[in-house]
């Protein structure tokens, strides 16, 4: 009987390894490929592949580049960044949300500072889509503050 490498020949064609468990550690493995992409990726791509996969688990919630001007949504992301000018009286506060996909700008009206929103803030926002200056806005939109991470 030719020597194999301590495996059964029958267990390698299906896959397996020595103790049976049906997990292949080699180079080309899954695992392998997700730590070399988590290792080389850039932040920014990683934050946004998690955003997506949270927004997936968030029930009713649509992603920000398949949504269309007119459309009522709800969306789940992060506040990229929050601007405000306290020195006009009718100032609107603005914050970027990036969902993984697109970012929209969002406008509260007539609020100079809202506690919570901040940069950095996972939130829920539900609205109508619009468009100012061939960018995807939402005015007065509701918000649900979620957690920082």
């Amino acid at each position: 009987m030719p020597f194999t490498g301590g495996r059964n020949a029958d267990s390698e064609s299906a896959g397996q390894t020595r103790s049976g468990a049906g997990l292949k550690a080699g180079p080309d493995s899954g695992y392998f490929r997700r730590l070399g992409r988590r290792l080389t990726a850039d932040l920014g791509e990683l934050d946004a592949d998690e955003l997506v996969e949270q927004a997936a688990q968030e029930t009713g919630a649509c992603r920000a580049a398949e949504c269309r001007r007119g459309e009522e949504v709800t969306m789940v992301g992060r506040l990229r960044s929050v601007q405000s000018c306290p020195q006009s009286v009718a100032a609107p506060l603005e914050a970027e949300f990036f969902d993984g996909t697109d970012a929209i700008t969002l406008v509260w009206i007539g609020r100079r500072r809202i506690p919570g929103i901040e940069s950095g803030r996972r939130i829920l926002v539900r609205g109508r889509i619009g468009d100012r200056d061939g960018a995807k806005v939402m005015y007065n939109p509701y918000y649900e503050l979620r957690g920082n991470s």
